[in-house]
């Protein structure tokens, strides 16, 4: 175990303990000699030799040790080594507790729930999810490499990786009966609201973008679908749109694209900036195999275009029944990959990083302290029973 300062420069700061020292030199007690007539016929004797004396030693104590903290405070002082080497226990929530300490038997190890903040077993753990392999990282990366970790886990995991988990160290990967929580129930997704604008040429092109639109919606509802000219204000909410014109996509649309928006772009629209779109992917094809819809990434949206004309001769697909579902599922971001592993088949895998150990900050402790010694010296100089008040 050993103290460390990161901004040791600030330690020139403990030049300012000359600063009590001069405040209590300087307004010490004085004694002020009274002249007395009978005495003035006295010999005189030879003065004391004048001294240094300091009067309030608990109070000028106080105030040093105040100095003394603030500088090592701006030196933000750490902590390195102290680590406990015990046996470290992780257990996933959702397996038996009893299960678990009756297949592991060591007095010395410490019991943690693999969770958000790693609380100890006597206490609940969070009911938030959190990515197991996530946790598993963090734990590995904050453990010392000495320290024999052990964890529990359920016949099958959620919130897995799309591969097995590496880490810095070979751990003792236990799979006992129980499951992880179950997931709050996930609503179905809300029907898209698909914002039409469309040039003067494209307005019969907009009727069957609404009328897929009405078509996502529950039948008990009575939705209305924004479709105005390009001129028109895209609402604060918007969140896709569709837009009906040739010629170059405006800057304003470009930007609301690129700050999260989903963009469906006519076959005739194209964006100037073309470096900006990565390779089109093909999100719609007709029976031949040719594509009617493509999409690409777009800074932090999404990008869609036709690649026909919206009209019957063209893209015969519009007066399908089945045209408001490709559409919808096109405009739809892709799902999750898949998240739920058999544990038996995922243990984790060594070989990675080994990170050191990040040092404890002294600072939250340090700043209490200054707080108690200052509020002792707030008390010392203000007591009734002191003397003087320098």
């Amino acid at each position: 175990m050993s103290l460390a300062f990161l901004i040791p420069a600030a330690l020139a700061a403990l030049g300012a303990l000359l600063i009590p020292l001069a405040i209590h030199l300087a307004r010490r007690s004085e004694q002020r000699p009274t002249a007395f007539a009978a005495l003035r016929w006295l010999r005189q004797k030879p003065k004391p030799r004048h001294r240094i004396r300091f009067d309030e030693w608990p109070l000028l104590i106080v105030r040093l040790l105040l100095v003394a903290l603030m500088a090592l405070l701006l030196a933000r002082p750490v902590l390195h080594g102290g680590e406990s080497h015990a046996p470290y226990v992780a257990v996933t929530p959702g397996v038996d507790l009893a299960k678990a300490r009756a297949a592991f038997d060591s007095p010395q190890a410490r019991w943690h729930w693999l969770a958000l903040g790693f609380p100890e077993v006597e206490a609940m753990p969070d009911a938030a999810h959190a990515s197991l392999p996530s946790l598993l990282r963090e734990l590995d990366a904050n453990l010392p490499e000495e320290v024999a970790l052990t964890v529990f886990v359920p016949e099958r995991i959620d919130h897995a990786d799309g591969r097995r988990i590496v880490l810095s160290r070979k751990i003792d990967w236990r799979v006992v009966p129980g499951a992880m929580p179950a997931e709050v129930a996930q609503k179905a997704p809300a029907a898209p609201t698909l914002i039409v604008r469309h040039a003067p040429d494209r307005a019969a092109a907009a009727r069957y973008l609404r009328a897929a639109s009405l078509a996502w919606q529950p039948a008990n509802v009575n939705a209305k679908v924004d479709i105005a000219p390009i001129g028109q204000p895209l609402p604060a909410n918007a969140e896709q749109l569709a837009w009906l014109s040739a010629g170059d996509v405006p800057t304003n649309v470009r930007d609301w694209a690129r700050n999260g928006g989903t963009l469906l772009l006519d076959v005739g629209a194209h964006l100037p900036l073309t470096a900006e779109v990565p390779a089109w992917a093909t999100l719609w094809r007709d029976e031949a195999g040719s594509a009617l819809i493509e999409g690409a990434a777009y800074g932090h949206g999404r990008v869609l275009r036709f690649t026909r004309t919206l009209t019957p001769q063209a893209m015969p697909q519009l007066l399908d029944a089945t045209f408001p579902q490709y559409l919808r599922d096109a405009l739809e971001p892709p799902p999750a990959s898949p998240s739920r592993a058999l544990s038996g088949e995922h243990d984790p895998l060594t070989g990675g990083t080994t990170f050191p150990i990040s040092p404890r900050d002294l600072q939250p402790w340090l700043a209490l302290l200054i707080a108690l010694v200052f509020l002792l010296e707030r008390w010392l100089a203000t007591s009734s029973r002191r003397a003087v008040a320098p």
